[in-house]
């Protein structure tokens, strides 16, 4: 039985220009990074993101967009905030699918290397109670 998330690992082919974007549009923190000589299989680099530890290693990256995505709570009088941060890097913003009023606010964006990233306003317990009351 898990216990919670432990990682997030994505690969990319520019270790520093990821570095920009995980920094400037996710708020995170380096706290490692292995240089040519790590433990790795490649070289990496360890961010915290709020309290999730986000891993990027250098490889070929995804060769296609899906909608697999990893979501990052923001609050939602940061979202304009974000956007201008994302469209600064000359990041892809992909339009959010439709939503009903109460499930939150979620800008969705790619990397370079076909991640989809959203940055979501909303919780689990919002979504699940505006879905319950749903006529």
């Amino acid at each position: 039985m898990t216990s919670g998330l432990s990682h997030i690992t994505v690969i990319v082919r520019d270790l520093d220009r990821m570095t920009a974007i995980v920094e400037t549009v996710l708020g995170g923190r380096e706290v490692y990074a292995s240089g040519p000589n790590g433990f790795s299989i490649a070289p990496e680099k360890f961010f915290l993101v709020g309290d999730v530890w986000l891993a990027i290693m250098q490889g070929a990256p995804r060769s296609e967009r899906t909608y697999d995505h990893v979501a990052f709570r923001i609050d939602r009088s940061r979202i304009g905030q974000a956007r201008a941060r994302i469209e600064a890097l000359g990041l892809e913003i992909r339009q959010p699918r439709p939503r009903v009023e109460g499930e939150g606010e979620s800008i969705y964006f790619y990397d370079d290397d076909n991640h989809l990233f959203e940055l979501h306003s909303g919780t689990l317990q919002e979504r699940l109670d505006r879905y319950a009351s749903w006529p």
